[in-house]
């Protein structure tokens, strides 16, 4: 993916016709929150980064008064209650915090990856620090949390691409390592087509499912690829089997407009009614209408997969953050376009490696999202990383090897995990030394090292939830996490005020 200049405009997203139907969304949005002021909090990361798992232990940790020291509300004692609400869109599924938070404590698995959008609405009474405030506030606002995969997120670049753009960048990615050998199948097929051919309907679908096992070969845990778009081919929800999502990048294309009627003319139609009837609505409805952000990345995987697949996270990311509208829109504007003011990039699973790496963790994940920070920065917008665990899974001792003593974390491995020789049954806890991160990233994005072979530096496994700690008068503590409080004191610290 060509660099992008940071005083470059990006493409756009929309069209006119688009804006004048954000503009009445959020005139409406505006006009509920003057008696019931809210905050819209999108959550979004890849596959396994732990969207589900931040999003119930943000609330667990609110609802039941968490050790929250950095969070300066919750700390100083203003929070007098947090309680979940009825959500305000209706037409969106309820995320299901309750069964999400009995897998968690009761079960101690981990809950089911997102598979689509889902919003839960949590309300927070508290006391204005200032006595201003306190004069001219009712203290009580709202926090809607969308969660959505960030795998559709991927989708909204295509917006500004046409088919033959988006042919083009889905066969350069396919040559890319880590990608090359699991593309040739789907890369032959496309190459035997000829474009101004008749179309025809059980061609096309093969090729889409050649397209579409090659985009799940790459999503694999030993690949850990993330750029992979279109996301729905991955997560098609509803729309399975229906003809927007029954195409296919094509190779051999020609800048002579389509025949009617040829294969090019009949993934041409469908390509762009993917773009109408799928991602435009996801934008419009629920992208556009968001105030803050938390983007949530599992760069653990990644490293644990090699280099392409740190270079390919870096590409996603840089894609992903690009999508928003950031900025600090003024008084006046406000009332038409909402823009998210407040974006976090948060490195989950820090509970996986010792505290002496956290900050080298945070430092890989700056880098990677650096030329996207860079852009969002430039219009406005607040950006942060941290290296966090919602939740907690392992704590830290230390073991001794003859006069060595070296830090490691202790939990239990889930069943199947392994190092080396070792296959972990999933209910012996277990002492772990993970290795160190480097102090500089840079070794993670070289282009041309090799991929990594052999016993790894570096040893990460996932963990079983943990057990919750209960207090000599029998009360379940909340949910243990690193870093959750640094979270919620950037993302809704000021709105506490």
């Amino acid at each position: 993916m060509p660099q992008q200049d940071k005083d470059r405009p990006l493409p756009s997203l929309t069209t006119i016709a688009d804006e004048a139907r954000i503009a009445i969304d959020t005139v409406a949005d505006r006009a509920a929150g003057l008696w019931s002021p809210s905050v819209r909090l999108g959550v979004t990361g890849l596959s396994r980064a732990g969207k589900t798992v931040f999003i119930s232990a943000l609330v667990h940790n609110l609802v039941h008064g968490g050790r929250l020291p950095l969070f300066e509300a919750q700390s100083s004692g203003r929070i007098a209650d947090a309680y979940l609400e009825h959500q305000p869109d209706d037409a969106v599924p309820r995320f299901q915090y309750e069964d999400h938070i009995a897998d968690l404590v009761d079960r101690r698995v981990w809950p089911a990856s997102t598979r689509a959008i889902s919003e839960l609405r949590l309300t927070i009474d508290y006391e204005s620090a200032s006595a201003w405030g306190r004069l001219f506030s009712r203290g009580r606002i709202s926090l809607d949390i969308v969660d959505y995969p960030g795998e559709w997120l991927l989708d909204l670049p295509l917006l500004s691409k046409d088919f033959g753009t988006f042919s083009r960048e889905a066969i350069e990615l396919s040559e890319l390592p880590g990608r090359e050998d699991v593309a040739r199948e789907w890369r032959a097929l496309a190459a035997s087509i000829d474009p101004e051919a008749d179309a025809d309907e059980m061609l096309a679908r093969r090729l889409f499912e050649s397209f579409a096992a090659y985009l799940r070969a790459c999503k694999e845990e030993s690949r850990a690829l993330s750029t992979l778009p279109p996301g729905r081919f991955l997560m098609p929800g509803d729309l399975e089997g229906s003809p927007a999502l029954t195409f296919a990048p094509l190779a051999n294309l020609s800048d002579r407009r389509a025949r009617s009627g040829s294969m090019q003319a009949m993934m041409e139609r469908r390509y762009e009614a993917y773009k109408s009837h799928v991602i435009k609505p996801f934008f419009r409805e629920h992208i556009a209408r968001l105030d803050r952000q938390i983007v949530l990345v599992d760069a653990m995987q990644a490293i644990n997969a090699g280099v392409p697949a740190v270079n390919d996270l870096e590409r996603a990311l840089t894609e992903i953050l690009a999508c928003f509208r950031p900025g600090r829109g003024s008084l006046l504007t406000g009332l038409v376009s909402r823009r998210i003011d407040r974006i976090l990039i948060a490195a989950t699973k820090a509970d996986h490696i010792h505290h002496e790496s956290h900050d080298r963790l945070q430092a890989i994940v700056r880098r990677l999202a650096e030329r996207a920070i860079a852009r969002a920065d430039f219009s406005g917008a607040a950006v942060d990383v941290v290296a966090m665990a919602a939740v907690r899974a392992t704590r830290e001792g230390t073991v001794t090897r003859g006069r060595q003593t070296l830090p490691v974390i202790i939990g239990t491995p889930l069943a199947g995990e392994t190092i080396g020789d070792e296959v972990f049954d999933g209910e012996t806890e277990t002492a772990i030394f993970p290795g160190d991160l480097p102090e500089s990233p840079v070794a993670f994005f070289r282009k041309d090292a090799p991929p990594p072979s052999g016993d790894p530096a570096i040893r990460f496994v996932r963990f079983r939830p943990p057990k919750l700690e209960r207090t000599i008068e029998g009360v379940t503590l909340s949910l243990p996490h690193i870093r959750l409080d640094r979270a919620l004191q950037f993302l809704l610290g000021d709105k506490l005020a």
